[in-house]
């Protein structure tokens, strides 16, 4: 199968991988895909080259965007295709089963975790992709680990599974960890965690109090609160108001878009 046919076929399966062409210059056309565990096939004439396109597509694949990379005299298209992004919330709370209708509506795939099971339901998270019901280790490895394009959030008030998620997410490879709580809370917290022997770099890394200030009442406002931060640290953004914005674009024009 050609690099271009097999990028297609990871695409319609909602794999994540990246093809780099060349666009313009020597070897106009030849492709190199790149595949999620860093395998390759295809070539684009040379080691250097391909060298150069593997670390951009490998780069790009886990930015989530497709552009054209310059390259000595020649120009590269890196095409990057992934699954819609992956929300862990840890908590079967009603703040929970909102953040799921509105992470499903935007597109993104919520996981719901607790090991309290008369909590954790499927009735009472029907918009989840999965619910586990198992404590924060057993769960991340039962909804497939934690990778560079996993945000998690930590919703549970419960000291014992809030540390639980947080001792495992923070040194992990995820995106984004965000946690409940009010500034009292998250002072308690962050002394706990210390205490158990928690890197205070790592913990600078933590979204908490978790959301935007958007004055969010209720679950549906804290939901959309959460959501909104999210998104603006996946698109690389701080959520600032776009009447404040000077100058640039709104919206990143990428792939078939550039």
């Amino acid at each position: 199968m050609t690099p271009e046919g097999e990028f297609a076929q990871i695409a319609g399966l909602g794999g994540r991988a990246a093809v780099v062409t060349v666009v313009d210059g020597d070897g106009l056309g030849s492709k190199l895909l790149v595949r999620e565990d860093g395998s390759q096939s295809g070539g684009l004439g040379s080691p250097e080259r391909d060298a150069t396109a593997a670390d951009a597509a490998r780069e790009l694949m886990w930015a989530e965007r497709s552009e054209l990379r310059e390259t000595g005299e020649v120009t590269l298209f890196v095409d990057a295709t992934y699954p819609p992004p992956r929300l862990i919330v840890f908590g079967a709370v009603d703040y929970t089963a909102a953040l799921c209708r509105l992470a499903s509506a935007a597109g993104w795939r919520p996981y719901v975790c607790d090991p309290r099971s008369q909590f954790a339901t499927r009735e009472r998270f029907p918009d989840a992709e999965q619910v586990v019901a198992a404590w924060p280790e057993e769960a991340f490895q039962v909804v497939g680990g934690i990778d560079r394009a996993t945000y998690v959030a930590v919703l549970t008030h419960d000291p014992k599974l809030d540390d639980a998620a947080l001792t495992i997410a923070l040194p992990s490879d995820a995106a984004y960890v965000g946690a409940m709580g009010s500034s009292r809370a998250q002072a308690k917290r962050r002394e706990r965690l210390l205490a158990a022997g928690m890197d205070e770099v790592l913990l600078e890394r933590l979204a908490a109090p978790i959301g935007l200030d958007l004055g969010a009442v209720g679950p549906e406002e804290t939901a959309l609160s959460i959501m909104a931060e999210v998104v603006a640290v996946r698109n690389g953004r701080s959520g600032g108001r776009l009447r404040d914005k000077q100058g640039g674009r709104i919206h990143e024009i990428t792939g078939e878009h550039a």
